[in-house]
């Protein structure tokens, strides 16, 4: 039996625009084989394998659960470890997918220098990479839920919204630093900066009703406020005063984020290899 051609292939001005998104799915093959590398590298050789996953907002946790019960920072009731960790699910999933999409281009500069193919899957593995490792912690919340006696309520058929609301977020973000990153390479030094102060201005290690009235308006535009508030009402059932316009605000700052950072990142795209 002879194999099956393969697809032809067609050369014409024009036809990347024209095939772009199309293209995006013919090479699905090569978003999975980049995901797959990007865990494979991250896990190899190492002594305690996907536990890495785990070892950093494990050590947040310990760290946040001390220094809350410390100042008495109000829990609702919930357990100060289950209460951080909730929190922190969505902001290491954000922060690792930003780390690893930002220099996603850079590491790739040998293969996006020598053949076609549409730029927008190099980021995108990366944030699914960070996906992998943020459903490892979602296991390792759930024994924690189970070790201290927490159950989830109704509002858990919620999570997969805010999830994907953290995932747009983290592929939007993603995009723009990126793109900026192929041609300014300072945002390599800049990263880490907006990372660390993120989580000190996002409610992991508090809850949102501490922050007075009249700042709340400013405070919300940090999408990452709609996000982790909509995380503890959907596993622990906590809704904060003014947790549906904090979502609200999130989804529509996320929204711009990500349609902003296509644009962006499509209209830089054919610019990579050469400054690349």
């Amino acid at each position: 039996m002879n194999p099956s051609p393969l697809p032809p292939l067609v050369i014409e001005a024009g036809r990347t625009e024209r095939h772009y998104w199309a293209d995006l799915w013919r090479y699905r093959e090569l978003f999975a084989f980049l995901a797959w590398r990007d865990l494979l590298v991250r896990y190899k050789q190492t002594a305690i394998g996907v536990a890495w996953a785990l070892l950093q907002p494990f050590l947040t946790m310990v760290v946040f659960t001390v220094f809350g019960a410390w100042l008495a920072v109000p829990t609702g009731g919930v357990p100060r470890p289950v209460f951080v960790f909730v929190a922190l699910l969505p902001w290491q999933f954000f922060s690792a997918s930003l780390s690893g999409a930002s220099n996603s281009l850079v590491s790739n500069a040998h293969l996006i220098s020598k053949v076609y193919f549409p730029r927008l899957i190099v980021p995108l593995s990366a944030v699914a990479t960070s996906l992998v490792d943020f459903l490892i912690s979602a296991v390792f919340l759930a024994v924690l839920m189970a070790v201290y006696g927490v159950a989830p309520g109704p509002a858990i058929v919620a999570l997969p919204l805010f999830v994907l609301l953290a995932f747009c977020a983290s592929l939007g973000a993603g995009l723009w630093l990126t793109a900026l990153n192929v041609k300014y390479r300072d945002f390599r030094f800049v990263l880490p900066f907006i990372v660390q102060f993120g989580l000190y201005i996002s409610p992991v290690a508090f809850t949102s009703d501490i922050v007075p009235e009249r700042w709340r308006p400013l405070y919300s535009l940090n999408p990452l406020v709609g996000i982790i508030d909509g995380f503890r009402w959907s596993v622990l059932g906590q809704a904060t005063g003014s947790l549906w316009q904090c979502v609200g605000t999130s989804a529509a700052i996320v929204t711009a984020v990500l349609f902003s950072g296509i644009w962006y990142f499509r209209r830089t795209e054919k610019t990579f290899a050469d400054v690349i």
